[in-house]
C-alpha cells in the first residue's frame, strides 16, 4: 500500500503479517532443509548473489544441501526462452535428493534416479526427503517416543474454564474411545483439521462473516494457479524421466519483485516449466484439440502427444479475503456424529486479475519456447468449483499466527492466545498464500517453535508474548 496506495488493494483483502521475520526463521530453514537434503542452487549466500541461482531470493548463510537435480528438455527450452526475454530462470529446489547425503539427524539418502512415480507415489529409493525417510527411523529408536496408529482424534480436551488443554480424545479403528493425557498439545494436523479441531474443541472464537469479528476459520487461502499448455512438432521431451518436483523458474513476475502500478493487484506468481507428469494412462487424455478420442486415430495423435506436450505453471499469491473463512457444516456430520468442516471460498478480483495477468506471461512464454499450439488457462476464469488433477492441495489459514489476538489465534510462536499450552503447527498458521509451495516455511516454523517449547516454555510455563 505503501508503494502503490490504497486504490491499489481490491475491497475486502485482509493484510497482515505474520508476527515473525524472515531474519528470525533462516537459521531454521537452514536446518529444515538440512534435515530433508534439498536439491537446489542458492541465489544468495551471506548477501552475494550466486551464478545459476533465484536473483530474488533473500540471502541465506549456506547452499542447499545437495545439487540441483538435473533440467529435463523441457526445462532446457524454457530456460533459454526466459533467458532471450530478459528474465531469471533457476532451478526450482526440490525434495527429491540431488546427490548421495546423509541428513543432519544421520539417516543415509540416496540421489533422485528419475524413475517419474513420485508425484503420486512414495519412493523405495529413499530419495525423496518425506517423514518417512528423513525423520521418523531416527524418533521411532527413542524410548520417549510412542505412535498411535489406526486412530483419529476428535477433540482436544481443556479443563472447564478453557484456560489449559488437558489432553486429547481419540477413536481407534475398532471404534474404541481413548483419552491421551498431555501438559502440552500439539496439533499438526494439516490446514483444514487444525481449523476443524479447535472449531470442535471450542477453543478460541469462531470467525463471523457477517460481522468480521472472531479468529478461527478467517483467512483461508488457495492458490492462484495458471497454465500454458503446449504442443511441439517434432521434440523429444522423455516426460517418464521426471520427479514430482522438477522445474526450472522465473520469480520476474512473483511477490513484488515488479511494478504493479496499474494493474489492479498486488501478489504474482513463480512461473515455472514444470516436468512432474509421464505415467501413460494419467497423461492418455492430453492430446491437441481436434483430436478422435478413441481409436486408431486417438492412437496417433497420443503417440506423436506424448514427446511433444509441456505446460508451464504460473503458481501464484492468494490473498486472504474476509470473505474466505471455514466455519462447522451445519447439516453434515462424520461417522462420529461431528459436524465436517465446510470451506466458504471464491477467488477474489485481486487473484482473478493476478491470474489473467500470469496466464499471459506464461502463454508468451511457450510461444518463445517455440511451441506449436499453445492454449492459455487460469483458475481464476471460473470458479472454484471441487478438485481437478490440476489443482492444488496447499490450503493455508484457518489458525493463523500474528501480532494481535483480534486478528490471529495464535502468537509469533504457535501458542493459541487463550490456551497457552496448546500450539498448532503447519500452513494452517499462514495469514496469506505466497507464491511458493508452503513446506519449507511449514518446516521452519515447527523448528522455530519447538525450540520456543524447550528453551521458553518449559523453563516458565504460560504466555510466550505478553500484551
Amino acid at each position: 500500500m505503501e508503494r502503490y496506495g490504497a486504490k491499489q488493494l481490491v475491497d475486502g483483502l485482509i493484510l497482515q503479517d505474520w508476527g515473525v521475520t524472515y531474519n528470525d526463521l533462516e537459521p531454521f530453514y537452514d536446518r529444515f532443509e538440512k534435515i530433508a537434503g534439498t536439491s537446489g542452487t542458492a541465489g544468495v549466500i551471506n548477501g552475494v548473489k550466486q551464478p545459476g541461482g533465484n536473483p530474488f531470493e533473500d540471502s541465506r548463510t549456506s547452499p542447499y544441501p545437495t545439487p540441483a537435480l538435473e533440467r529435463t528438455r523441457a526445462n532446457i527450452l524454457f530456460s533459454e526462452a526466459t533467458t532471450r526475454m530478459g528474465y531469471s530462470p533457476f532451478p526450482v529446489p526440490s525434495a527429491m535428493i540431488g546427490g548421495p547425503y546423509t541428513n543432519a539427524l544421520g539417516i543415509n539418502l540416496a540421489p533422485c534416479t528419475y524413475c517419474g512415480y513420485c508425484q503420486l507415489y512414495g519412493c523405495g529409493n529413499w530419495s525423496k526427503s518425506s517423514p518417512n525417510i528423513c525423520i521418523l527411523p531416527v524418533l521411532m529408536q527413542r524410548p520417549n517416543f510412542t505412535v498411535v496408529t489406526e486412530s483419529e482424534v476428535v477433540r482436544i480436551n481443556t479443563t472447564p474454564d478453557k484456560k489449559m488443554a488437558t489432553g486429547v480424545t481419540f477413536v481407534d479403528s475398532d471404534g474404541n474411545i481413548g483419552e491421551q493425557p498431555a501438559d502440552i498439545v500439539i496439533t499438526a494436523t494439516f490446514t483444514l483439521d487444525n481449523t476443524r479441531l479447535l472449531l470442535l474443541s471450542g477453543i478460541s472464537t469462531p470467525y463471523d462473516v457477517n460481522t468480521g469479528q472472531g479468529v478461527v476459520g478467517r483467512a483461508f487461502t488457495f492458490q492462484t494457479l495458471s497454465w500454458a499448455f503446449m504442443f511441439f512438432e517434432n521434440e523429444y521431451l522423455n516426460p517418464f524421466m521426471n520427479t514430482g518436483a522438477l522445474a526450472t523458474q522465473i520469480d520476474d513476475f512473483n511477490g513484488d519483485n515488479f511494478d504493479h502500478t496499474g494493474l489492479g493487484f498486488i501478489g504474482g506468481a513463480g512461473i515455472q516449466s514444470l516436468c512432474n507428469q509421464g505415467l501413460p494412462i494419467g497423461m492418455s487424455g492430453l492430446v491437441p484439440e481436434g483430436s478422435p478420442r478413441w481409436g486408431k486415430g486417438w492412437k496417433k495423435a497420443f503417440q506423436k502427444s506424448y514427446q511433444n506436450y509441456a505446460q508451464i505453471q504460473g503458481q501464484g499469491t492468494n490473498f486472504a479475503h474476509r470473505e474466505q473463512f471455514m466455519d462447522l457444516d451445519p447439516t453434515y456430520k462424520d461417522r462420529f456424529g461431528q459436524p465436517l468442516l465446510r470451506i466458504t471460498y471464491d477467488y477474489n478480483e485481486n487473484d482473478r486479475r493476478s491470474g489473467r495477468f500470469i496466464r499471459d506471461k506464461c502463454v508468451q512464454i511457450a510461444k518463445e519456447m517455440g511451441a506449436r499450439e499453445v492454449k492459455g488457462v487460469s483458475l481464476a476464469d471460473d470458479p472454484y468449483s471441487g478438485y481437478t488433477p490440476w489443482d492444488s492441495s496447499h490450503v493455508q489459514g484457518g489458525v493463523v499466527m500474528g501480532e494481535d489476538p483480534r486478528t490471529s489465534v495464535q502468537n509469533r510462536y504457535q501458542q493459541n492466545w487463550d490456551v497457552p499450552n496448546l500450539f498448532v503447527i503447519g500452513a494452517s498458521s499462514f495469514p496469506n498464500n505466497a507464491g511458493y509451495n508452503p513446506t519449507v516455511a511449514v518446516g521452519a516454523t515447527t523448528l522455530w517453535t519447538a525450540k520456543a517449547i524447550k528453551e521458553l516454555y518449559l523453563k516458565k510455563p504460560g504466555p510466550l508474548v505478553r500484551l
